[in-house]
């Protein structure tokens, strides 16, 4: 039956019959919403929720909660900043931090914060620039106006009543649509709660991407602006009773990436040769972290974090290919493609614009499927996998492209993309030499089995030396841990680049021009390609369905609606709330099910019928974690931080029946902070007695 259901919405023009949707919001489905819920959402509601939600550069979603710039976000979600601040000697990660005054609040050195002020429509522009061009051209061409139009913007922006914003190009609809969003971007922001890592995540691995659960997956933020804290009078007030089963719940934030437009030869690219590729890799990683971190305690505390995002990464994308390995569902995507096709070929003018582009990325793909490998390892970066590399290659070649006209850069070294640039380079963040050593080595012997010990490009990386041997000697002798070295190399430019003798530098010089001629093949015989292709699917599908669907998810503001609902698993029926006394009940006292003191102090004083987490029909995805969960009249009335097991096939299709937001409760945030951290002074800031 669900699948007999999937099928038919998959293959509907409008998707109004279920609660499915990243809806940008200037096309949100308000009418649908109110047949359905009987809720009408109006363009204030929109406004408020636009302006109330932030993105968190690296992947995050958070809300303003207060006027005084208080941000709410997730645990996992700060894991950077708390690395940051943690030592051997104080594990913030396991203690916990709260800041009780001002002065206390520390500042997370690599993080920004953006809002979405406004956008505006730049498709007329761009298709201007690439109208008539062959396929890399054109691609050069729109990489360009995009350029041109996000230093305008900031250039503009610069002299309003407003003040300055960051401006970004947007693709939507794979190349149908491209918009500028403005952003008020602050760069200073500093950590003013975290709860202990044993509650936020409880369950770990084991429980990740399950339902029930009894995570305090929360971490409050807060955004200064000239050394004080902003001033944000756009902010979310709270229902601390929560929402009640079968309530409209909407969720506003910035999903990461979705799959859902694609075409069936690039589902089956990712189903055959992507995923299982990640996969190899990536779970033999685990297991060398796992080990490393059996060495010592110290080794433990420093695995803790990246072992948790690769775990996370690794039952995302394994589930990801067992949805793309369904039959039925694969079926009903070739059928929703081939319909779309029937009706292209059935009008003589679509057919002769749009009807060779499916079978040209087709081909693209065959073609990029000839030199993937040594595109990913060398360009791509998978060679290398090391926070040392990493700011040695973005130093290295943001020497080159800043010599270069703006529009003439590659895109993620422009006037526009350096100040985040800047901020993630010069941040001190802590590097820790034998993690270093483990990944890079490993990265390096993955690269040596997959391209062959005769590669050219790998006799040029190690040389006579094994991967174990460079990597050790790379990481040992390097000197670009220290922030200040970086900065002497960012301020110094070509000339301090070209006589440094830092051996993560030289080996990024090594390497930079066969990565860029990679890149460049990559660009003109895949990406130009495909994005001309997909442009021209997209504009067939505006003729045959409208504008009436969304587009895929780009880590950009969108608004999803659905209601707090359980499902059926395995005959057995979901409740869609948990409670605090389950918590005690499921702790053992060992990771992952171990429960902080703090919590077994306070065991007796909380209220264990208190809600903790609850699920929603709600269509979520990567990136929005941290996301509001807000009711009606915007009220805060939950946090998200994960979706149920089902939710992760969603990249590629929402199934209405299966699909679950997960989120933390009000309730359970507002009793921890009252009894469990005596925090009365951020609840009176966030207006609650």
């Amino acid at each position: 039956m669900r699948f007999r259901l999937a099928l038919v919405l998959l293959l509907l023009p409008s998707v109004a019959t279920a609660d499915e949707g990243m809806w940008t919001l200037d096309n949100f489905p308000s009418a649908a919403v109110e047949q359905k819920y009987g809720v009408e959402i109006d363009d204030d509601w929109l406004r408020t929720v636009q302006l109330a939600t932030t993105r968190i550069e690296g992947g995050c979603t958070g809300s303003f909660v207060s006027p005084e710039g208080l941000v709410l976000t997730n645990h996992h979600c700060v894991q950077r900043c708390v690395s940051q601040m943690s030592t051997s000697e104080n594990d913030v990660e396991a203690s916990g931090f709260l800041a009780r005054e001002p002065e206390e609040e520390v500042r997370c050195q690599a993080e920004q914060i953006s809002v979405l002020m406004e956008t505006e429509d730049i498709t007329a522009q761009v298709e201007a620039a690439t109208a008539g061009k062959p396929e890399k051209e054109a691609n050069e061409a729109r990489k360009q106006v995009l350029t041109q139009l996000e230093q305008a913007c900031e250039e503009s922006s610069a002299e309003s009543p407003g003040g300055k914003r960051s401006c970004e190009a947007v693709n939507l609809y794979h190349g149908g649509q491209f918009f500028l969003y403005k952003y008020k971007r602050y760069d200073d922001v500093r950590l003013v709660f975290v709860p202990e890592a044993d509650v936020a995540a409880f369950g770990g691995d084991p429980d990740n991407f399950n339902f029930p659960r009894w995570c305090l997956d929360m971490a409050f933020l807060r955004a200064y602006e000239d050394g004080k804290p902003a001033r944000t009078p756009h902010h979310l007030s709270w229902r601390g009773e929560g929402p009640e089963p079968g309530e409209s719940v909407f969720v506003p934030g910035h999903p990461g990436g979705t799959s859902r437009l694609l075409t069936v030869a690039q589902l089956r690219f990712l189903r055959d040769v992507n995923l299982p590729h990640w996969l190899m890799r990536y779970v033999e990683l685990r297991g060398r972290l796992i080990q490393h971190g059996k060495t010592s305690e110290e080794a433990n505390r420093i695995v803790r974090a990246p072992l948790m995002r690769y775990e996370n990464g690794i039952k995302v994308q394994r589930n990801r290919l067992q949805a793309l390995l369904d039959d039925q569902l694969f079926a009903a995507k070739r059928e929703q493609e081939e319909e779309l096709r029937a009706a292209v070929a059935a009008d003589p003018r679509m057919a002769k614009e749009y009807g060779s582009a499916w079978n040209e990325i087709a081909a693209a793909i065959d073609s990029y499927l000839s030199f993937r490998d040594d595109y990913l390892f060398l360009e791509g970066g998978i060679g290398f996998n090391s926070f040392l590399f990493d700011y040695a290659r973005d130093l290295v070649r943001l020497a080159d492209e800043s010599q270069k006209a703006n529009d003439q850069r590659l895109r993620e070294y422009t006037e526009a993309a350096l100040p985040g640039l800047k901020q993630r380079t010069l941040a001190a963040r802590p590097i820790y030499p034998d993690l270093e050593k483990l990944k890079l080595s490993f990265s390096l012997d993955k690269m040596r089995e997959f391209l062959g010990p005769d590669s050219a490009y790998v006799k040029e990386v190690l040389g006579s030396d094994s991967p174990d041997a460079l990597a050790e000697r790379l990481v040992s002798r390097t000197k670009l841990a220290d922030p200040e070295v970086r900065a002497q190399l960012w301020e110094g430019g070509r000339e301090a680049i070209e006589v440094s003798e830092d051996p993560m530098i030289e080996l990024a010089r090594q390497i930079d021009a066969e990565a860029r001629r990679l890149r460049k093949r990559f660009e003109d015989e895949y990406e130009a390609i495909v994005d001309a292709a997909t442009e021209r699917i997209a504009k067939a599908r505006f003729a045959i369905q409208g504008t009436g669907r969304y587009p895929d998810a780009t880590f950009t503001l969108r608004v999803t609606y659905g209601a707090v609902e359980g499902w059926k698993e395995k005959g057995q029926e979901v409740y869609p709330f948990t409670h605090i006394d389950r918590l005690f009940e499921r702790a053992t006292g060992a990771e992952p099910f171990r429960v902080p003191e703090s919590w077994m102090d306070k065991k007796a004083e909380l209220d264990p019928k208190a809600r903790f987490n609850l699920v929603a029909t709600t269509d979520i995805i990567g990136g929005n974690s941290g996301s509001p969960m807000v009711d009606q009249e915007a009220r805060l009335v939950g946090l998200v931080f994960d979706g149920n097991i089902h939710s992760i096939a969603g990249n590629y299709w929402f199934d209405p029946v299966m699909n679950r937001t997960v989120a933390v409760h009000p309730a359970v945030i507002l009793e921890a902070l009252r009894v469990v951290y005596g925090a009365d002074h951020l609840l009176a800031e966030l207006g609650v007695k």
